[in-house]
């Protein structure tokens, strides 16, 4: 399996290059990857809470969707085993849509008569990140007072899973 390139890469906030259309002959990008988030919400969609966690993010950078799995998944195992699986709601406020490209150059022997450098750079589609700024929120946590130490512990594990620094702002719904 190929090794995933590190983060700090597709880190910074460019203007993206990554043209998708509904006319196969005017994307500039071929093949779209596979989004690894599974689902956007998470506990009990209906019922109404009366406590709200956001995490925001204090810096603008790009978050790759599988960071921003990893900190869903870990945050809702907090949730589930702590509150059950109807006391609580967890939702991903960001969607990955940004195409990341990574253009491999081939080393060791015979690598010259293979590799075209930089000639033809524009780079193969390798995973999607989402494009977030300064102030905006990542994810939501809908709660009951009483269990606020679930919903701490859940935010503490998206906060070191995701790339950024992050603050955590509890508001309440009445």
């Amino acid at each position: 399996m190929a090794k995933l390139r590190k983060g700090v890469a597709y880190r910074k906030l460019e203007r993206p290059y990554t043209r998708r259309s509904k006319y196969r002959k005017k994307n500039f990008v071929r093949a779209n990857p596979h989004n690894l988030i599974a689902r956007y919400e998470t506990g009990d969609l209906k019922k109404k809470f009366d406590t709200t966690m956001l995490v925001i993010s204090e810096q603008d950078l790009q978050i790759r969707h599988n960071a921003i799995e990893a900190a869903r998944r870990s945050s809702n195992r907090v949730l589930e085993k702590k509150t059950g699986k109807v006391g609580f709601k967890l939702k991903v406020r960001i969607v990955p849509h940004h195409l990341l490209r990574e253009n491999p150059l081939a080393s060791g022997a015979g690598a010259d008569r293979m590799s075209t450098g930089m000639a033809h750079s524009f780079g193969k589609v390798i995973g999607i990140a989402a494009r977030v700024y300064a102030g905006s929120p990542i994810f939501e946590i809908q709660f009951d007072k009483v269990n606020i130490e679930a919903a701490k512990e859940a935010a503490k594990r998206i906060i070191s899973k995701v790339p950024c620094t992050c603050k955590i702002e509890v508001k309440s719904n009445n």
